[in-house]
């Protein structure tokens, strides 16, 4: 069986070995043991502030010392991060296209038994809705511990979107080859495509499995940059295998399926499939329980790989 580890752990454990860079600066509202940045500020605490419950004045106070230079990290739960601070990130940190990344944990429906007001299912439409910003979903802790080295390469602001559950580890570091803005793709395959992020591309790699099986060849795509998108791998994928379909923990409108086709319908049309939340509120429940309530298991790819399939000329 796969180690699990959160990727908000793989953030945390990240920023603590890229601090050693003195310009890094980390702010935390209030939730610094759950957002992980803790094990930065065990390192160096005189770079870490918490600035209370407060995400608003969070954004402001971290463009303000973006202006000043420094590459600032500021973090809290997906749910405030994109939701509660949504104005201070698009006029104090995007619009001047300020060095600020937003570490935003506890994304999607499995936070659980916190419930609807705690799960986000829109942050990823919001941010990559404005400019300037660079959006991140990364997999497993391997490929989050690589966006945030990413993230402090590229000048501007970057969304990291992590997850509270532990996760398997797909990726091997010594070999991951993370780019922002390139997707990775995992098989080969000549009938469909999955293309998958999150805590989906586990399910996405059990469902391909499922596929094989059954004799239907899938090739298997991690979509980690949703924006800027990988519209490449995307067309290459499209014209060679001539359906497509999406998994994310995520609303469809507005997230990887929505970025996805948005690409596909202007270069190479070819029936899609989204498997998401389907424009609902979640729910408070064990992590496990939503998944199949809200359709984000192997067995609703297969079904929808099955649906494209059915659709192909």
């Amino acid at each position: 069986m796969a180690e699990k580890i959160a990727t908000r752990v793989a953030y945390g454990n990240a920023l603590a070995e890229f601090g050693e860079d003195k310009n890094i600066v980390v702010l935390d509202a209030d939730l610094s043991k759950s957002t992980k940045t803790d094990t930065f500020k065990k390192k160096y605490p005189e770079r870490h502030f918490n600035m209370g419950i407060a995400e608003g004045n969070m954004m402001a106070v971290a463009a303000g010392m973006a202006s000043c230079g420094k590459t600032v990290f500021a973090s809290t739960f997906a749910m405030f991060a994109a939701g509660r601070a949504f104005e201070q990130i698009r006029n104090s940190i995007c619009y001047p296209n300020l060095n600020v990344k937003i570490g935003a944990t506890h994304a999607g429906i499995t936070v659980g038994e916190d419930g609807a007001s705690h799960q986000p299912i829109e942050d990823i439409a919001l941010m990559r809705s404005i400019p300037n910003m660079v959006v991140i979903s990364p997999s497993d802790a391997v490929s989050a511990f690589e966006a945030v080295k990413a993230a402090i390469s590229h000048s501007g602001p970057v969304y990291i979107r992590l997850g509270r559950l532990d996760v398997p580890v797909i990726y091997n570091k010594e070999s991951l080859d993370f780019k922002l803005g390139k997707g990775i793709q995992l098989t080969d395959g000549r009938d469909v495509t999955i293309i998958a992020n999150g805590l989906m591309l586990p399910e996405a790699i059990k469902a391909q499995e499922i596929l094989k099986e059954q004799g239907i060849e899938a090739r298997l795509i991690d979509i980690h940059t949703i924006k800027p998108i990988d519209k490449d791998i995307i067309i290459k994928a499209a014209k060679e295998t001539g359906a497509i379909v999406t998994a994310e923990e995520h609303n469809i409108l507005g997230g990887l399926g929505s970025a996805v086709a948005e690409v596909v319908v202007q270069n190479s049309p070819v029936p899609i499939k989204m498997v998401g939340i389907e424009d609902k509120f979640g729910k408070s429940g064990k992590p496990a329980e939503l998944m199949v309530r809200y359709g984000l298991t192997p067995e609703n790819i297969v079904e929808k790989v099955m649906a494209v399939l059915a659709m192909k000329k």
